[in-house]
C-alpha cells in the first residue's frame, strides 16, 4: 500500500476565516477529511501535517524520507521564499506534488514564482479544495506509473 504525505504551510490553518473571498469558506480539517476519504478509496495510508514553521516544515519532508512514497505540498507562503524546504525536496528524492487553492500564476506576480515547482513532479492550482484532491490522485497515478 503507498504512503502519501499532505504537507500544509504556512496560513493554511486559518483557511475557512482567511480571506474567504479568495480560498473559500473551506477549513483545514475539512480538506484533510476529504483527503482521507479519498485516500481511502484509493487504497493508500495518508498522513496529513501543518505548520506555520518552516522549519517544521523541512525537518517532515526529512523524516518522510523512507517512510512515504509521495509527498504532495501546499507550502503557502513559503512557496515563493523557502530554499530550504525545495532544498530539502530535492535531498530527500521523494516524488512530489504541488498543490494551491488559487491559481498563482494568475495572482501577484511574486506569486508566480514557486520554489518547489522546479523539484515537484508538476503543478496544480486553481481549483480551491479539490487541488489537493488531484494532487492525492496525481501522486497515486505516478507511484503506480500511470502518469
Amino acid at each position: 500500500m503507498s504512503r502519501i504525505l499532505v504537507l500544509h504551510g504556512a496560513n493554511l490553518n486559518l483557511l475557512g476565516v482567511r480571506e474567504p473571498e479568495l480560498y473559500g469558506h473551506t477549513t483545514l480539517s475539512e480538506i484533510d477529511a476529504a483527503l482521507r476519504a479519498r485516500a481511502a478509496q484509493l487504497g493508500v495510508e495518508l498522513e496529513t501535517f501543518q505548520s506555520n514553521h518552516e522549519g517544521e516544515l523541512v525537518e517532515a519532508i526529512q523524516r518522510a524520507r523512507g517512510n512515504v512514497d509521495a509527498i504532495v505540498i501546499n507550502a503557502g507562503g513559503f512557496t515563493h521564499t523557502s530554499v530550504a524546504i525545495r532544498d530539502a525536496l530535492a535531498a530527500v528524492g521523494i516524488p512530489t506534488i504541488e498543490v494551491h487553492l488559487t491559481n498563482i500564476h494568475a495572482r501577484e506576480e511574486f506569486r508566480s514564482r514557486s520554489f518547489i515547482a522546479p523539484v515537484a513532479l508538476g503543478q496544480i492550482c486553481g481549483f480551491g479544495p479539490l487541488s489537493y484532491l488531484l494532487g492525492l490522485e496525481a501522486a497515486k497515478r505516478c507511484l503506480e506509473g500511470r502518469t
